[in-house]
């Protein structure tokens, strides 16, 4: 772009895309710039923005930076102290957003007004996530409560393909996360007045009296009030291998439609009284009324980003209808861009900023106006979702590790049939819930079965060919080629060669993979958690030990941790899954790897226990792949008939320069069996077995396996204390690194064809960023 173009853009996108590089390449820093840096940026920007008006647009960036800095240290000096981590704290504060109540526990975020530890005041801001185990009381939002609490810093797993809760923490302002421990002091204080939560929560609720399907309400929830309590991970999944998930937590088209419903509301009172006219002029009160109207139903939706952002844009044209002035579809998005990165710049962090203004920026770029009619608004919604599902599947590989082929289809269905019916009967439903309770019924009633019938043709969607499309991870250069790519695709007819927009795709398509030769492989020690799973390749082989946990809430790290890995490694066939034993941090998410790869054998050391059919590993059992070969060393045929930790399958992985040993949770009463089964060779990289018990990892275990380094799965402060001390330092004495999950993240091994095995840097090393502990 020339310089004269610069300088001749509009001032609202010049300065909403300058404002927003600058805050963009914060995040992107390891470490915040100290506060004297900041000043002296902040002084350059005044000085260019005063004296050389030609380079305003720099003075824009450096703005973005200093702000975008300077909000981000106020977020992390909000969290609670390393120092502190695992104290128990009294906190006074209020429910805020809407609770998630389950049988085993209840989840909720609360805003701190005041904290102490051990009588003494504490300096914690911000909301803290909580969970509330062990018969936890009724929680209603808005509810003020004085509660003990066990809090740490926000941590989450770190691994190929797997979400940043850390980052995500981060934009949502989460300073702390713990859970609420057993005190006769847990006590309700009242509640806050004025709360838009609670009024969410009485719609909710009302729906729930009315629609007496529970799936169907759940719908209804989501589509009225952003309320996806109800929502379980199948729901989920669909809405995903359809691309609607912007659908089930009200988006800003829906918005849009509440605009137009105030605009109809605002028509419908001057047809009654005409002479209100003689106060206000009628489009000057129709902006009013669509401004208000998407005003209360964003408050109600939970003011989530798609719906601020409309919500800014229908403030910007309302305020220039009000002053009669007028506003181009660019010049609003900029301003309203501008506003959120003024109030939270952190909220480029989130997935649905850049959804969002990407979306809407792609479709006033390359839809052109085709007259009026019902033609060419068919031909508008056709070419729009085409648009939105083409320009937004680099940042959806991004931000989610998939994409939905079927999405281009699902989307030209459910849009128009959610946005203008489902919603408008959802919306007179909300209404004649606040003025006529016994009229809503009917109305809520004939929105659900409408949501109902939508659903079910989105679930037989769903299992198309392509609805779920897995890529590797997508590279930054690589999603900026295909962004560019698909704006070349869509220029404007008569630009030549615009199929070579197809070519840019190509690096986020196929991007280039390094499989292990022949007698070579790769290993994942995944971050799990308290628990264990290890992804290894061979060069045209894949087995998985252990797959991780589920929790009774439905958290499953097979689903959320296993798979995505998978994904993102460029993985598209499983051969073998072994899980070691059936305790539930080894097992609990093996179903959801087996279920995702039916073809895979599968083998465990407890088969009984499991709860899809597996056959047993045995001692003496053996394969090769690819110049690799694999051996069970444990458990012994002849000692089947016990259970637990030492019935573990014990895996030996022999390539031509290197081994690893698979430990699962064996006891230090089968090392020796296994150490002795070991067979000549190079000394194998360990895994600790038990996550480094004190009831495994014997001295003599370990000088028997002479193990160039180890490493072990644990959580981070997990409440066993898991590994032990003594154990690190029985390690440390024989000389043998050890590396932790809960520390590096993924560890990823390489044992190449013709050197040692070598430790790569792990997940939480790897592209670091100032938000990560």
């Amino acid at each position: 772009m020339g310089w004269a173009r610069v300088t001749a853009m509009p001032a609202a996108i010049l300065a909403a895309m300058a404002l927003l590089a600058g805050v963009l390449l914060v995040q992107w820093l390891p470490k915040l710039p100290p506060h004297w840096c900041l000043g002296l940026l902040l002084l350059c920007a005044v000085l260019l923005a005063w004296r050389f008006p030609r380079w305003r647009w720099l003075a824009y960036v450096l703005l973005g930076i200093v702000w975008a800095a300077w909000r981000g240290g106020l977020s992390m000096d909000a969290r609670l102290p390393r120092a502190l981590e695992g104290s128990d704290f009294v906190v006074l504060g209020a429910i805020s957003d809407l609770p998630q109540v389950r049988t085993d526990a209840s989840s909720f975020t609360l805003r701190v007004e005041q904290a102490t530890l051990d009588g003494k005041p504490v300096a914690l801001r911000g909301r803290i996530s909580v969970s509330w185990y062990n018969d936890a009381p009724p929680v209603q939002p808005c509810a003020r409560w004085r509660l003990l609490l066990r809090l740490k810093r926000p941590r989450g797993l770190r691994n190929p393909g797997g979400a940043d809760s850390e980052r995500s923490a981060l934009e949502r302002g989460i300073s702390a996360t713990g859970y609420v421990r057993e005190d006769p002091a847990n006590v309700q204080l009242g509640g806050v007045p004025w709360c838009v939560d609670g009024v969410r929560d009485a719609i909710a609720r009302g729906i729930v009296a009315r629609v007496h399907d529970p799936h169907d309400a759940a719908l209804l929830r989501a589509f009225s009030v952003g309320d996806t309590r109800g929502l379980d991970q199948h729901d989920w999944e669909v809405a995903r291998a359809n691309g609607v998930p912007h659908l089930i937590a009200i988006s800003g088209f829906h918005v849009g439609v509440s605009a137009v419903f105030g605009v109809w509301l605002a028509i419908f009172a001057y047809w009654l009284w005409p002479q209100l006219g003689l106060w206000l002029p009628r489009p000057q009160a129709q902006a009013a009324a669509a401004l208000l109207t998407a005003g209360v139903y964003s408050a109600l939706a939970g003011f989530g980003l798609p719906t601020v952002r409309t919500l800014l844009m229908i403030a910007v044209v309302a305020l220039a209808r009000c002053s009669r002035r007028g506003s181009s579809g660019p010049q609003s998005l900029a301003l309203a861009m501008i506003a959120i990165l003024l109030v939270d710049p952190l909220a480029i962090l989130a997935a649905g900023f850049w959804l969002s203004f990407v979306g809407v920026s792609f479709l006033m770029l390359c839809l052109q106006a085709r007259g009026r009619g019902l033609r060419a608004f068919v031909h508008e919604l056709s070419a729009g979702q085409l648009v939105m599902t083409v320009s937004l599947l680099p940042l959806t590989q991004w931000f989610f590790g998939e994409a939905s082929l079927v999405g281009a289809l699902s989307n030209l269905i459910a849009v128009p049939f959610v946005s203008f019916v489902i919603v408008p009967f959802a919306l007179v439903g909300m209404l004649l819930l606040a003025l006529c309770p016994p009229l809503a019924t009917p109305v809520l009633w004939l929105a659900a079965q409408l949501a109902h019938a939508q659903w079910w043709l989105l679930e037989q969607m769903a299992t198309w060919p392509g609805a779920h499309w897995y890529l590797p991870t997508v590279q930054p250069w690589a999603l900026l080629l295909a962004t560019l790519g698909a704006w070349w695709i869509f220029l404007p007819r008569g630009v030549p060669l615009r199929w070579l927009g197809l070519l840019l795709f190509l690096p986020l398509l196929s991007p280039p993979r390094q499989l292990p030769l022949d007698g070579a492989f790769q290993v994942w020690v995944l971050d799990v958690g308290q628990g264990l799973s290890v992804l290894l390749r061979t060069r045209d082989h894949v087995l998985v030990y252990d797959a991780g946990a589920r929790y009774p809430s439905g958290f499953d790290l097979g689903e959320s941790v296993v798979l995505p890995s998978i994904h993102a490694l460029g993985i598209t066939r499983l051969d073998m899954l072994m899980i070691s034993h059936a305790d539930n941090d080894h097992a609990g998410g093996a179903k959801a790897v087996a279920t995702a790869f039916p073809q895979a054998q599968k083998y465990a050391g407890e088969p009984a226990r499991m709860t899809f059919p597996m056959q047993q590993c045995v001692a003496g059992q053996s394969w090769q792949w690819d110049g690799v070969r694999f051996r069970v060393l444990s458990p012994a045929a002849d000692a089947l008939s016990g259970k637990g930790n030492d019935r573990s399958c014990v895996l030996l992985v022999e390539g031509r320069a290197g081994r690893m040993l698979l430990t699962g949770d064996i006891s230090s009463k089968m090392e020796p069996q296994v150490a002795a089964a070991l067979g000549p060779g190079m000394p194998p990289v360990l895994l600790v077995p038990h996550h480094g018990s004190k009831t495994s990892s014997s001295g003599a275990f370990i000088a028997a396996v002479r193990a160039p380094f180890a490493v072990v799965s644990a959580g981070w402060r997990n409440h066993f204390g898991h590994p032990k001390p003594e154990v690190l330092a029985r390690y440390a004495e024989a000389q043998v690194p050890v590396f932790n999950t809960a520390e590096q993240g993924a560890v990823p091994l390489d044992f190449p064809m013709d050197a040692g095995a070598r430790r790569e840097r792990g997940w939480r090393q790897r592209q670091p960023r100032y938000w990560r502990e």
